[in-house]
């Protein structure tokens, strides 16, 4: 069984990555000598500030050449936000700001810098086209102005008075932050901050605690250090994760250039550290599963000593061959290629999507055998996840509440960042009766700029004489429950009986934004239960799934038990509504409670 992503959706794809890559070399002659050049950058000019004075000037160029000083503009206000092209949050901040900047018109100057070594000048004006802004986008070599502001993040927010001095410092507000995306702000920081300065009052809030990427400072390198670059992070890298972190995939910036991860290098550290990146949230006592993401405690130790000392790139000679991927579709030549219908769906700049369905007739005259599909997204940077299910007659036929409404189906494949598409084992297939339609369920989240997107889904069948197992993905739920407002611990449990003899294959828990834990349990006749999967801090950013090592045989009789737990108060700061009791429903802001699990069973025993 490969990795599988149950039925969810999740913000900034994992500890908040979303949007492909922009920039990387082709080729190992373009890296080295990408690598070769990394550091020799043009510092650029920048005023230093009077001796003795709190008063803050720069002078920097945009990304065209254009130079720009703020001794230049009598605006009552100046407003400077340091950015990074690459930041997911930075990037759904983009068209507030240039909203502000036309809403404060002739007396608040905006500017937004970039600090960060890896951030190009053609990533810059990539940048300003793509979010349609007015605003300077400046670039700032060798990071002395961030130095001079004191700036760590992006986005981080500075509001300058007359006399330019900084009367404000922190976010723009608290809709968006690592894995939250909320459907609006409750504090508004940075438009109050220069409210009070226009309107000659107090600012009430002067400093917030800034959510975003780190800047990506040169770092001071030592010598002597152990661990470089080219000898094992690069080898790291391209194996926990450069699948994602690559030109045209989801990952927000490349792991496969120097200049670049040496940009990245103190955030990767951070969320390394703090067991964000990459994605894996299973309890390591209890079971074994194929697709274990973890790095190992050595390898999180080997980064954080890489960057400790300053990022080194060491010998240019040792670097590895960056690794070659699959063009096209991943499974191979597809037998059929299914859109998710035959005109794009729009997806706005900003804003929540609901769920969106399409249901579409593949024209099966016969039963078909899948043993392998590949969900491809046609807006890869927008599409958040996709689930394709069957719907059918017999025995697949459900409950029909509407196309729009619902994912009413047998599950088929799906798709997420980082999710391996459907491959099953020689002998093993899933079954699409004939006269079946497709149910495409797309779930969307704007990035700062508007999208178009086709999705589709690519089919390879198995000869029915060679199946020997069908694979049916499965669920325990319950959907009879009513989360107290304020409630931090809330649980809910659900069990099924398994029928027949199977193996189970893999186990992926879904819930929504209060989500806290989850854990599965099986118990055997006359025997005491046991846990098979214990997710103790479930991250509904990254809709896990947790195939085991080894297939498991399930006698007929036995049950499987999941507990979920939810969290409904304002300590989590995913929850749209503390205050609001929270039932069943299909969107984020509603809960659910469901344990997927897949299970093979013997083809006889199937009709």
């Amino acid at each position: 069984m490969n990795n599988r992503l149950s039925l969810a959706v999740f913000f900034f794809a994992g500890s908040m990555w979303t949007g492909g890559a922009l920039c990387c070399p082709s080729s190992n002659a373009a890296y080295r000598d990408n690598v070769m050049s990394a550091n020799l950058q043009d510092r650029g000019a920048v005023n230093a500030n009077p001796q003795g004075s709190n008063k803050i000037e720069f002078s920097l160029k945009d990304y065209r050449g254009q130079l720009y000083r703020s001794s230049d503009f009598e605006t009552s206000v100046i407003v400077v936000v340091f950015m990074g092209t690459e930041c997911p949050i930075a990037k759904l901040y983009a068209s507030k700001l240039q909203k502000m900047q036309d809403d404060f018109a002739g007396q608040v100057q905006f500017f937004l810098i970039s600090s960060n070594q890896q951030d190009s000048l053609v990533k810059l004006g990539h940048f300003v086209r793509s979010h349609q802004l007015s605003i300077p986008f400046l670039k700032d070599p060798g990071n002395l102005v961030a130095d001079k502001f004191g700036a760590q993040r992006t986005p981080e927010a500075f509001v300058l008075d007359s006399r330019r001095e900084i009367v404000y410092q922190g976010r723009i507000d608290d809709q968006y932050s690592y894995g939250v995306q909320r459907a609006q702000a409750d504090y508004h920081y940075l438009f109050d901050a220069v409210n009070a300065v226009l309107s000659h009052t107090e600012i009430k809030i002067k400093s917030t605690e800034v959510h975003g990427c780190i800047i990506g400072r040169i770092l001071p390198a030592k010598t002597g250090g152990a661990v470089t670059f080219a000898n094992q992070i690069s080898r790291l890298l391209n194996q926990h994760c450069v699948t994602c972190h690559r030109e045209g995939e989801i990952g927000p910036f490349c792991l496969t250039d120097y200049a670049e991860v040496a940009g990245w290098a103190g955030m990767i550290a951070e969320v390394v550290s703090s067991n964000r990146m990459p994605p894996w949230h299973a309890n390591p006592d209890h079971g074994e599963f194929a697709n274990d993401a973890r790095l190992s405690d050595e390898e999180k130790a080997m980064i954080i000593e890489w960057v400790e000392a300053g990022a080194p790139l060491g010998d240019v000679e040792q670097l590895p061959t960056i690794p070659e991927f699959s063009e096209g579709w991943r499974i191979g030549e597809p037998d059929l290629v299914v859109r998710m219908s035959e005109r794009p769906f729009e997806v706005p700049a900003t804003g929540s999507v609901p769920y969106q369905y399409f249901e579409v007739d593949p024209g099966f005259t016969e039963d078909k055998w899948v043993r392998a599909a590949e969900c491809r997204p046609g807006a890869r940077e927008v599409v958040h996840h996709i689930i394709v299910g069957i719907r059918g007659e017999g025995e697949f036929g459900r409950r029909r509440r509407g196309v729009h409404d619902d994912l009413d189906s047998e599950w088929l494949s799906a798709t997420a960042p980082g999710a391996p598409p459907l491959q099953l084992a020689d002998g093993y297939a899933k079954l699409v009766p004939a006269g079946s339609r497709l149910i495409f369920q797309m779930h969307y989240t704007p990035n700062g700029t508007r999208q178009s997107d086709l999705s589709e889904i690519g089919l390879i069948f198995a000869d029915p004489q060679s199946v020997k197992k069908r694979v049916l993905t499965q669920q325990l739920h319950n959907a009879r429950f009513e989360i107290p407002a304020g409630d931090p611990h809330y649980e809910v449990q659900a069990s099924t009986r398994i029928e027949r003899d199977a193996e189970l294959l893999a186990l992926f828990p879904h819930m929504h934004f209060r989500g806290k834990a989850f854990k599965y349990l099986l118990q055997l006749p006359g025997v005491e239960s046991e846990i098979l999967l214990d997710v103790p801090r479930y991250d509904f950013n990254w809709q896990n799934s947790y195939v085991l090592k080894q297939h498991r045989f399930l006698r007929a009789g036995s049950e499987i038990k999941g507990i979920a737990i939810f969290d409904n108060s304002s300590g989590n700061l995913a929850n749209p509504d503390p205050s609001k009791p929270v039932r069943w429903g299909d969107q984020t802001w509603e809960e659910m409670m469901i344990g997927y699990f897949d299970l093979a069973i013997d083809i006889a025993e199937s009709k």
